[in-house]
């Protein structure tokens, strides 16, 4: 189901988040979807959008395909597409769990902002070992970079 921004503060405390572009969709994606199922019953993915995806590379799914493609897999009760911060949508969702790929721990764990909001509204992160591929380094071999 995708759900609006008005949307999100009635699903507070009861979902799990994942985040990010998604652009595009692989293997490593499903591994992380399915590892945030363990830690409640329904999992929001929260879909950045075009214009934060196109920092990294060029946009293949536009942001409401992709919330589509998203939205049509078990693992995943909510997709939201998002249009503003990361940090502002913990803050309206208020997800039981807010959960990312191990990838994040070798920067250094989620972006401050994000760990203050986590912080302040009790919202416990957690980080699975599911990367198993990156988008930008499919797009890489792919166009022979």
């Amino acid at each position: 189901m995708i759900v609006t921004w008005e949307q999100l503060p009635e699903l507070a405390g009861r979902v799990v988040m994942v985040d990010g572009s998604f652009d595009p969709i692989h293997e490593g994606h499903i591994a992380y979807f399915a590892a945030a199922c363990q830690f409640g019953d329904s999992v929001l993915c929260n879909i950045t959008d075009d214009s934060w995806t196109k920092r990294k590379h060029p946009v293949l799914l536009p942001q409401k395909t992709r919330a589509i493609v998203v939205d049509a897999m078990r693992y995943i009760a909510y997709v939201h597409c998002s249009t503003t911060s990361t940090r502002d949508v913990l803050r309206q969702l208020r997800p039981s769990v807010y959960v990312k790929g191990s990838d994040w721990l070798q920067r250094g764990g989620i972006p401050d902002d994000e760990k203050v909001v986590c912080e302040q509204l009790g919202i416990r992160v957690q980080f699975v070992d599911t990367v198993l591929n990156s988008s930008s380094r499919l797009i890489e071999q792919f166009c022979g970079r």
